[in-house]
């Protein structure tokens, strides 16, 4: 058994150095006398259902870019890095992306709805953490490498991905459902809800790719096929001032006068562009 860490893709690398920079600007401003600054960033940044209903709605987004404290933040960087760097290199960086910050938004949607069902959460209760992009990654590296074994640090043992998932999905889940003192899981279950739904029901990159490609390609075999017609004509509009005759076929193909018109259209070649 090796023992390899993933890569610092793109995106994931561009996420760290955000998140973290926001927590050292933020542990960096009390100590700068400016403690009420930071206080105005969380009042204004954190999730807070009550304040996302009057209009605050930009807080379904930067909540994200908040964290308690040092293990909260290593915590949700460590799970970006060693599951999102492999997302990120199997679907390219936008879809990537997509994924994060939609699991992002699912999570921080289902927090205000759920709040306001004064079932799980509390509508004046505050969520911070990137713990929803979090978990929608860790949902579509279960979904898209199921079958891959991932080792359940700190136990000694290797167990696949998918059960792996399963076993989070139940152990949040039940701690959603018991309150979860100061944690949101209400939050990681809206995470893992909305990326298995991206992931199960949005676009396939191998299709996308594949219709992106036959769209470029027609376009541009299309746009040599005009250019060699234009040429075609310019120059037989040439060769006629010079008192001689040329002609070329509708695709651009030179006719050679002593010869019979052939299937592929009269030209000398049978390829097109």
């Amino acid at each position: 058994m090796t023992l390899s860490l993933p890569p610092f893709t793109r995106a994931v690398t561009w996420l760290l150095g955000i998140n973290t920079g926001i927590f050292l600007i933020m542990q960096l401003l009390p100590m700068l006398h400016l403690g009420i600054v930071s206080g105005y960033i969380d009042y204004y940044c954190d999730l807070t259902p009550v304040m996302v209903v009057h209009g605050q709605i930009w807080q379904l987004v930067t909540y994200s870019l908040l964290h308690l404290n040092l293990m909260h933040l290593l915590g949700n960087m460590l799970g970006l890095w060693m599951f999102g760097s492999a997302i990120e290199s199997a679907w390219g960086t936008r879809r990537f992306l997509e994924l994060y910050w939609i699991g992002v938004v699912g999570a921080s949607v289902t927090t205000v709805v759920l709040s306001y069902s004064h079932l799980l959460g509390n509508p004046n209760h505050s969520t911070i953490g990137a713990s929803g992009g979090v978990f929608a990654i860790l949902i579509g590296f279960g979904v898209l490498f199921g079958d891959n074994e991932i080792m359940m640090i700190p136990f000694p043992f290797l167990i696949r991905a998918k059960y792996f998932i399963g076993i989070l999905i139940f152990i949040t889940l039940a701690l959603a459902m018991a309150g979860g003192g100061n944690v949101a899981y209400v939050a990681h279950l809206g995470g893992l809800f909305f990326g298995w739904l991206y992931v199960r029901r949005g676009p396939k990159p191998a299709l996308v790719d594949i219709g992106f490609a036959e769209r470029y390609y027609g376009m541009r075999n299309s746009y040599y096929r005009w250019k060699r017609r234009r040429a075609a004509k310019k120059f037989e509009v040439y060769m006629s001032k010079h008192d001689r005759q040329v002609h070329f076929d509708e695709h651009g193909n030179y006719i050679p006068p002593d010869d019979d018109p052939k299937g592929n259209g009269g030209g000398k070649s049978g390829w097109v562009n």
